[in-house]
């Protein structure tokens, strides 16, 4: 068995897998070292020293998919990848398609990783910061996979000129006002900005969600579906949803609104002439 490390980098990962394919190295010798699982009875061979004869065509639109694929975290993140890239080049592309055992596992990590920068974009939280220099705006958020750097695109055009900054376990990317800065390796001081800063108007906008809260149409079910309870402790308004849940189960959703509109006396509304005289 061959063990190679690429650091969890597409372009470390494509340069060993354009090697092994030069020698026709079948995937069943080769694992990477976020894929390895320790096997006792398995021994380490040495990779090629030199480039092989073999010479492969790929489809473009191939290493496209693969290097989407490759921002998933989980087991066999790069030998599914090597084993796909395998079969295409020895003629076989179904395994492009999703129909496909392995054509589908890719489809599905690609949505995967669609998904996760679908929750970037719509659960980042900014925070204004107080200071003459760095960022104007940060915000805290804990990825699934590795999408940070391709989806914090979304936020330039809409923060205008301003300087912000999202940092997370792994990664953290700054912008200046100019330029994205990416940092594969997130500077702890980003992290203690980003993890302690408080929102001045926080208080505020948990009145305000607590507020417009309706439980006649709560489905928890659906709606953490919708907003996974794993980003519950990184919102503001996380602290509330378990209790606003509990609630709306032992009793507001039957009455369809919060208990504080409920009590509340009605107001009588003097009916015209006209009104009193039309038909229902």
């Amino acid at each position: 068995m061959i063990h190679l490390d690429c650091d969890d980098l597409f372009d470390n990962w494509r340069q060993q897998a354009r090697w092994l394919l030069s020698h026709e190295v079948d995937p069943s010798r080769v694992s990477w070292a976020s894929d390895h699982v320790a096997d006792l009875f398995a021994s380490d061979d040495a990779p090629p020293a030199n480039p092989g004869p073999f010479q492969a065509r790929i489809p473009r639109t191939l290493l496209d998919t693969l290097e989407r694929a490759a921002r998933y975290r989980g087991d066999q993140r790069w030998s599914l990848l090597y084993e796909v890239l395998w079969r295409v080049s020895h003629g076989d592309r179904t395994a492009m398609l999703a129909g496909d055992r392995l054509g589908s596992e890719l489809t599905r990590r690609i949505k995967q990783v669609q998904r996760e920068a679908h929750h970037l974009h719509a659960f980042v939280r900014f925070v204004a910061v107080q200071q003459e220099e760095g960022p104007e705006y940060v915000a805290w958020h804990e990825p699934a996979h590795d999408i940070l750097h391709s989806a914090s695109e979304h936020f330039v055009g809409r923060m205008g000129r301003h300087r912000w900054l999202i940092a997370t376990p792994r990664d953290g990317v700054y912008y200046d006002g100019e330029q994205l800065i990416y940092q594969r390796q997130c500077p702890t001081e980003w992290q203690q900005l980003a993890k302690n800063a408080e929102d001045p108007h926080g208080a505020m906008w948990l009145t305000y969600y607590s507020h417009i809260f309706n439980p006649a149409r709560l489905n928890p079910k659906v709606m953490q579906g919708h907003l996974p309870a794993r980003f519950w402790k990184n919102l503001p308004e996380g602290v509330l949803i378990p209790g606003l849940i509990s609630q709306a189960r032992t009793g507001k959703q039957q009455d369809g609104q919060a208990s504080s509109i409920k009590g509340r006396a009605g107001k009588r509304i003097a009916l015209t002439e006209n009104e009193r005289d039309s038909p229902p």
